[in-house]
């Protein structure tokens, strides 16, 4: 067996696969797109789903790649077992609808054994099959020459995720000697639950359609295409290559770990298997924020970014355990950098951004740190009193608010005496979860890739480039409820013609819309909407309105207004995207587009509102370059010389071999499949109408053009004529002159106002003040004013305050629909024992509400004007008990 670098491993993989055939696609960014069923990408196969539901056909069905994923479901697990982690690689090959089990498993058995490959010594491997898998045991069997005693029959070897492509499974097993034997284990067998024999690489033979209110798998009839997806965990393998007894004595971890080592007070990992948890947790989780933060998601109170979030303050935790009181997780970025770098290049080039964000978020941690450790402090102290048991859902508070695993505060629990009561803590967090799936939606994570549109080949060209109008297009398909018709009379159809005008809705951009007229030119269709098939025909959804025939030529017309005013907005978009980078920084990638015939909306990663004078300059740039006049031209080319060309693309996106680049001036130049104006003159204007948070490090600027804009500022000009005549600006050019007129006017009026009541309270006050009970061994006065708010309260408290006529003093006011309530206590009173904070608690709800203050002064309202004199006699029971 070889002894590989996780990069030579890696590599390795690819490499073999691309020799079979197979196109390798890029490790693609963490955060999904267009898949609301997922948080982040959590596994080899999931940024090729549109490939395996048939919603796009491959250029090439044969795939492999090395895919960065997270997965956040059992976090609580990292550092305590060998190889859980939140990120890791998965690698894997994928055939759609290409080669099956035949070829499959010999070439896995040729990548693990063949001397020029992985070398593995082949009495090392074990295999576990579906026992009806009949055709991968004859393969493994007779076309491998896998000994029959490494070979075992395993009932769960299934993959089904639901309705959808499912099938049998076969895994491979790595022995890793006797010295791994686990004592009285009944599962030390290869698929048991045992550390001497490892998992590393599943194949998937996804064969059959699990069809809705089918439950027995041997129902399920067969996919016309069958596919082929597998998994290899590259840090498991790696584990193997380097002899290592977990995931995290490779160098995917150890450089890490050692890094720990030198910025903790003396520790060494490998000295103390409890302080050996907290080595693993910071390094698994320094890698993870490293990657999360370098593809865009930023620490927030939701969704990815709390995982961020959570997952450094679970670090910071782990850290203080090993002695490091100061900030030090942004030190690890660049290590991780380092460490990824021949495959991802990017992290080490973001470092010094990665490691900000960390360190501004392990900062703010830090203050919120120590107020957790008080309130877990608190927490005991109140335990030690009520039967030594932390409350579950506060554990829960610790864990989800504060960062505390379970296990820090069971272990604090437990030096002080004290247990955490667990169930409850695990009642909370499902409640959470529970939550969480909600908020994120039920969406099939599987199609099925065999419908009508997937085996459509019609030959259909787009001509939109050029012509907005085809005078003798063919219909060649007709599709009416997922089948194929002749002709259709009424209704709503879709229709493919062999060429047409109309842009399918893409990247962003929405689709053209028009009419479909006969050879008399009347109106058989309009155009409601178009979409590309999965072959790439342009699919008219059309509403019929007089009959349509297969054959028959048409007349295609674009509308021209609604198609020029959405190009419009189209090349605003390639100006916006251009002119953020250039004055925000190239870190402010594109998030997301919409172009419509109206306005254009542009997401982009940004840790912060974006300020105005800079919105103006973003404004300004654009407007001047609409000025220049800059001619606005497209190429075809290949990917290389695009790239050479210096054009942008976007990462998330694939390209064939031939790409599209659209290029204004020297301006900008893009990969693009849109449609766009001839001059940026033609865009008349640019306005940005606003900028917003739509998500964690995600803001959205909304901007019109052209007519758009006309029509904005036409309404800006209606407001602001509006407003001249309300402050009686006979110029618009006064009206600021006349709203600080105003402003100051209205400021003098507060201040007499707010002098008038407070003079009131005090004459109020006054002969209240007259009127003092004796309780017990103290005084008290209560008293009911005419004021108009609490300040009023307050200013009679004030005069209260000098006079010192009693010790504790009771104030309401009755102001309608609500009540005001005000507790003071004199500095002897407070010395007595007596806290207006817990008086305003036994009286508030006499007026049906609650409040809270301090120990000389504290306040409520509520909503039960009825109840101020029994809240008055709560005042005078309560301190007589006192």
């Amino acid at each position: 067996m070889k002894e590989l670098s996780s990069a030579e491993t890696r590599e390795m993989f690819l490499r073999f696969f691309e020799s079979k055939g197979h196109a390798i696609e890029p490790s693609q960014s963490l955060i999904p797109k267009d898949d609301p069923s997922l948080l982040w990408i959590n596994s080899g196969v999931a940024t090729l789903k549109k490939y395996f539901d048939g919603s796009v056909i491959p250029e090439n069905r044969r795939i492999t790649n090395a895919q960065k994923a997270i997965r956040t479901n059992d976090i609580e697990n990292v550092g305590h077992t060998a190889r859980h982690h939140t990120l890791f690689e998965m690698m894997g090959n994928f055939s759609i609808g290409d080669y099956f089990k035949t070829d499959a498993i010999p070439w896995a058995w040729e990548l693990l054994t063949s001397p020029e490959w992985y070398d593995i010594d082949p009495e090392k491997l074990y295999v576990t099959v579906y026992p009806d898998d009949n055709e991968s045991k004859q393969i493994w069997l007779d076309v491998v020459g896998l000994p029959k005693d490494h070979l075992y029959e395993e009932p769960d070897n299934f993959w089904d995720i639901g309705e959808g492509p499912s099938g049998p499974d076969t895994e491979i097993f790595y022995d890793r000697g006797s010295k791994y034997d686990p004592d009285d284990n009944e599962e030390n067998y290869p698929g048991g639950e045992n550390e001497r024999y490892l998992e590393i690489w599943n194949i998937v033979f996804s064969q059959y359609n699990h069809l809705p209110g089918l439950t027995d798998n041997k129902d399920y009839p067969e996919l016309p295409h069958k596919n082929i997806d597998t998994g290899m965990g590259l840090e498991r393998l790696v584990s193997v290559f380097q002899h290592a007894d977990t995931n995290f004595e490779t160098d995917l971890f150890l450089p890490i770990i050692h890094a720990i080592e030198g910025m903790s007070d003396g520790k060494k990992y490998g000295d103390d298997p409890e302080l050996d948890v907290s080595f693993k947790v910071i390094a698994d989780h320094a890698r993870a924020v490293t990657f999360a933060i370098g593809d865009g998601a930023l620490p927030s109170n939701e969704g990815r970014g709390y995982i961020i979030r959570r997952l450094l303050r679970r670090a910071v935790v782990h850290g203080r355990r090993l002695g490091i009181n100061q900030v030090f997780l942004k030190n690890l970025v660049p290590v991780v950098g380092q460490i990824m770098q021949s495959y991802y290049p990017e992290v080490l080039e973001n470092a010094d951004y990665i490691a900000s964000i960390v360190e501004k978020e392990e900062n703010r941690f830090n203050k919120t740190l120590t107020a957790g450790l008080q309130l877990l402090q608190n927490v005991m102290d109140d335990a030690k009193q009520n039967g030594g048991v932390i409350d579950g859902g506060v554990a829960f508070k610790l864990y989800d608010t504060y960062g505390f695993p379970l296990e820090i505060t069971i272990e604090e629990a437990q030096d002080n005496g004290l247990t955490v009561d667990e169930a409850g803590f695990e009642s909370a967090m499902k409640e959470q979860q529970d939550r969480a799936r909600a908020a994120r939606g039920k969406q099939a994570s599987m199609g099925i890739q065999d419908g009508l549109l997937t085996d459509l080949h019609t030959e259909s060209e787009y001509v939109g480039w050029t012509d907005l109008e085809v005078e003798d297009a063919t219909l060649v398909n007709i599709i009416f409820d997922d089948m194929l018709a002749e002709s259709a009379d009424s209704g709503q159809i879709v229709a493919v013609f062999d060429k047409t005008p109309f842009y399918a809705e893409m990247g962003g951009q929405v689709a053209d819309r028009g009419v479909v007229l006969n050879s008399a030119e009347e109106v058989v269709a309009e155009v409601v909407d178009v979409q590309k098939a999965p072959n790439g025909q342009h699919l008219h959804t059309l509403d019929v309105k007089a009959p349509l025939s297969v054959n028959e030529h048409y007349h295609l017309a674009v509308d021209a207004p609604y198609h020029t005013a959405v190009s419009k907005n189209h090349t605003a978009t390639h100006m916006l995207d251009q002119a953020i980078r250039n004055i925000l920084g190239n870190r402010s990638t594109q998030a997301g587009s919409l172009v419509t015939a109206d306005n254009l909306r542009y997401d982009f990663s940004y840790n912060e509102a974006v300020p105005a004078e800079k919105l103006q300059e973003i404004e300004d740039l654009i407007n001047a370059k609409i000025i220049e006049n800059l001619p606005v031209s497209w190429i075809e080319t290949d990917k290389e010389t695009a790239e050479k060309m210096g054009a942008v693309a976007e990462f998330s996106e694939k390209y064939g071999d031939t790409v599209r680049v659209v290029s204004i001036g020297d301006f900008n130049a893009e990969f693009d499949g849109g449609t766009h104006v001839n001059s940026t003159a033609e865009l008349g204007i640019f306005k940005i109408v606003s900028e917003q948070g739509v998500g964690a490090g995600v803001r959205r600027i909304e901007a019109v053009t052209g007519e758009g804009a006309m029509k904005l500022f036409k309404q800006h000009d209606a407001w602001l004529n509006k407003a001249a005549e309300q402050v009686k600006a006979p110029q618009l050019s006064q009206i600021n002159d006349k709203i600080a007129a105003l402003q100051a006017s209205l400021k003098d009026a507060e201040r007499q106002a707010t002098a008038l009541e407070q003079k009131l309270a005090t004459q109020s006050a006054a002969s209240a003040f007259d009127d003092v009970q004796t309780i017990g061994t103290h005084t008290l006065i209560t008293a009911e004013l005419s004021v108009e708010s609490m300040d009023g309260l307050r200013s009679a408290a004030d005069s209260w305050k000098q006079a010192q006529p009693s010790e504790v003093l009771v104030l309401a006011a009755n102001l309608g629909d609500k009540v005001n309530l005000l507790v003071a206590v004199s500095p002897e009173g407070v010395k007595a024992g007596i806290k207006a904070g817990d008086l305003i608690k036994q009286i508030a709800p006499a007026i049906g509400g609650g409040g809270g203050g301090r120990p000389d002064m504290a306040q409520a309202g509520g909503k039960n004007p009825e109840g101020i004199q029994k809240a008055f006699a709560d005042a005078s029971t309560w301190l007589a008990e006192k």
